[in-house]
């Protein structure tokens, strides 16, 4: 395993991180699930990954109390990371991150957790009807409890992180980034490595789809979002979308002798691809299997030469794939 500075924190994160909610888990919660992921929790630690992701509202609140049950002895041994802010039906587009929203849930989270304190607690979604200086106040009040060790957001704008940053520093972000979406490398990246802030980058396989499985006929069951094509949330755009998931699946399927030229599979070629960039402290994939574990962790320890990257590009141009879009629609 990889490991890498966790911006300018004193966290040291394994290159490869194990995220507790997949795009595809809610048809799984459950006493199975939770004995599968389990054994895949476990599994994950005992091949070098420290970095953990989840948030309460990850099958409500089950991802984190399968976690927690998990880690057991082995909590000191990672870096575990929740959310907050998210999952409000009677609040703006499911938003709350107010003084008075916070502080409960990550008593809640710590209880679920099992744990008395959080190394990273991220906003999970921009609030705009709650006061960023009210906001980062807050998480800095949880920080001096001692609850919490370090702080950041996700899906922000540039302008918002200046805001929340005026007020408390951002330790570590949380943005989308896979070859399809390459969004973040235009102005995200750039001011997280001028401010020295910890990137993870989640969705490096944008949900599936650079797991080289789907076909054109893939069919997503009704809670899964991927059913949804074009009406899914805006920091999750243009890859499952009707119009385009065939020809999606047409490229994916041109990356695989590229991958294989390399000894590798797309997925771990996927993987590589976004630890490759030199803002990004963790790749956080979506783990379901201890057959996907292990193939995720062939994506570590070695670069894709600079030919064969310029293949994947090239396959990209072919299809006609803006992986530069809008920047962010309704942050």
């Amino acid at each position: 395993m990889e490991y890498r500075k966790f911006g300018s924190t004193d966290l040291t994160v394994s290159a490869l991180g194990m995220g507790c909610w997949d795009a595809a888990a809610s048809v799984y919660w459950g006493p199975e699930y939770s004995d599968r992921m389990s054994a895949v929790v476990n599994r994950a630690i005992d091949q070098g990954i420290t970095c953990f992701d989840t948030a309460p509202n990850y099958g409500g609140g089950d991802s984190e109390r399968m976690l927690g049950a998990t880690l057991g002895a082995r909590r000191k041994d990672i870096v575990l990371v929740t959310k907050c802010g998210f999952g409000f039906p009677e609040r703006p587009r499911y938003r709350d991150s107010r003084r008075e929203a916070i502080l409960p849930l990550v008593d809640q989270s710590l209880e679920r957790l099992q744990t008395d304190y959080i190394d990273v607690l991220l906003i999970h979604f921009p609030d705009t009807n709650a006061p960023f200086e009210e906001t980062m106040d807050t998480l800095d009040s949880v920080v001096r409890q001692g609850k919490v060790r370090y702080v950041g957001v996700g899906n922000f704008t540039v302008a918002q992180l200046e805001e929340c940053q005026a007020v408390r520093r951002i330790d570590v972000v949380q943005y989308q980034h896979n070859l399809f979406d390459r969004r973040m490398e235009q102005e995200i990246f750039p001011y997280c490595r001028q401010h020295v802030i910890g990137v993870m980058a989640w969705g490096p396989l944008a949900s599936g789809l650079l797991g080289g499985v789907f076909t054109a006929d893939t069919k997503f069951g009704e809670k899964d979002w991927r059913s949804m094509g074009d009406t899914v949330p805006e920091v999750i755009v243009g890859q499952y979308a009707n119009e385009v998931f065939g020809r999606n699946i047409q490229l994916v399927n041109e990356l695989k002798p590229i991958a294989e030229s390399l000894g590798k599979t797309v997925p771990q070629l996927a993987l590589n691809w976004s630890l490759d960039n030199p803002a990004v402290s963790v790749a956080v994939a979506g783990i379901l299997s201890l057959d996907e574990l292990e193939e995720d962790l062939g994506a570590v320890g070695w670069s894709i030469p600079s030919e064969a990257m310029d293949r994947v590009d090239a396959v990209f141009s072919k299809y006609g794939v803006d992986t530069n879009f809008e920047m962010f629609v309704n942050p």
